[in-house]
This record gives structure tokens, C-alpha cells and sequence, in this order.
């Protein structure tokens, strides 16, 4: 657990945190965020212009589940999966859920106009055990891995999600905290507990 290039002169700037083999953006900690959803309405799912980031993995397990979703899948998903299978490779090299229109995810569902996501509705209704990709559990924390096997996180902003960091600021609810289930499976929770320390004391330099 590490604080690093911390600017002497003003406690306040952190450059970089980190954690175990996890390099985090301090805004991950000092920001607050918390989905609105009966503002935003899932609007994410449909809204950029690639799909969610999926591992090989993952798309594996998709495949398995891809007979229990089918049939709430829109005609035009259904289509561009039928032509180039759930995922695809980006502009920038990355796998992603594949998309409909140039910024839906063919795994949008809708129920009296809200967004929902048909992997896991399938997996809170019992049907399956694959909840989504950990991309979209994890947001608006991005995750990139690199060369050395360090991984990076960053916080991402996005004017779609404005009602979210509201909603966080109102319950007090920094990002690092309202992703805590989906931080724990990934890095698990001893990493978590190490991750709750560092923003103890990132706090602590803040007041």
C-alpha cells in the first residue's frame, strides 16, 4: 500500500495510489458517486460508441448463457450476434460486447423504457450464473491492464452518469466504496481491506 509522488508542498495532490499490484487515480477515493437509476434509466447501456470491454473468458461464458437471454433480446441484436457473435474488436484493439446502431449493447433489454442489461436479469431471476462483463460492474471505474502485470484504475466521467456523482456527493458515497462487491471480486478481500486503509489516510492528508 503506497502513496506515490506525493507533492510535499501540498499534501492535497496525489498523482498516483497504490495498492498490492494495483495503480489507482486518487479521484477513485476523493470522488463520490452513487447510480441514480430512476434518473439515468440504464442509459449507459446504450449510449458511446463501443461495447462494454469483455476478457476471452468472459466471452466464453456469454456463449454459454447466450440461449437463456436470447428471447429478450431486441430482433436487430439478435441479427448482429447471428453475424459477428457477441463481441468484437474495437478501434483501439480491445474486445467489446458487440452493439446495434453504432451504441446500443445487444445485451440492452428494456421494461417500460428503462435499460436493462439481459445478462444480468437472466442472473438475478436464477436462470444463469454469469452476472455481466466485470467492465460494467466496475464503472465508472475503467481497468487496464499492462505489459508488466501491474493493473491500472481510473475513474471515468461521463455527462450520462451526472445524476450519479449528485447522488454520491448527497449519501456521502466516495466511488471506491460504492463499488466495493465488484472491487472485492476482482482483486479480493484483503486487497479491499489494504484499499480502506489507503483512503483512511488519503483522507486524513485531505483535512
Amino acid at each position: 500500500m503506497a502513496i506515490l509522488d506525493v507533492n510535499m508542498q501540498n499534501r492535497k495532490i496525489l498523482p498516483i495510489l497504490q495498492v498490492g499490484d494495483v495503480l489507482l487515480s486518487p479521484d477513485i477515493i476523493t470522488e463520490c458517486f452513487c447510480c441514480d437509476y430512476e434518473k439515468c434509466k440504464g442509459i449507459c447501456c446504450v449510449e458511446g460508441i463501443a461495447g462494454a470491454p469483455v476478457t476471452l473468458e468472459e466471452i466464453g461464458e456469454i456463449e454459454e448463457v447466450l440461449d437463456d437471454v436470447w428471447q429478450d433480446l431486441s430482433p436487430q441484436a439478435q441479427s448482429v450476434i447471428d453475424r459477428q457473435g457477441v463481441a468484437y474488436t474495437d478501434q483501439d484493439g480491445d474486445l467489446v460486447t458487440s452493439i446495434v446502431n453504432g451504441k446500443d449493447c445487444v445485451f440492452t433489454c428494456y421494461d417500460h423504457g428503462n435499460c436493462l442489461c439481459a445478462l444480468e436479469k437472466a442472473c438475478r431471476d436464477g436462470k444463469t450464473t454469469f452476472m455481466k462483463p466485470i467492465s460494467c460492474s466496475l464503472y465508472p471505474i475503467r481497468a487496464k491492464r499492462f505489459d508488466n502485470g501491474m493493473v491500472g484504475l481510473n475513474y471515468h466521467r461521463w455527462d450520462v452518469c451526472k445524476d450519479a456523482v449528485v447522488l454520491g456527493k448527497c449519501l456521502d458515497m466516495p466511488v471506491y466504496r460504492f463499488l466495493k462487491e465488484p472491487l472485492i471480486r476482482c482483486f479480493g478481500e484483503e486487497w479491499y481491506a489494504e484499499l480502506e486503509a489507503l483512503a483512511a489516510e488519503v483522507n486524513h492528508l485531505n483535512q
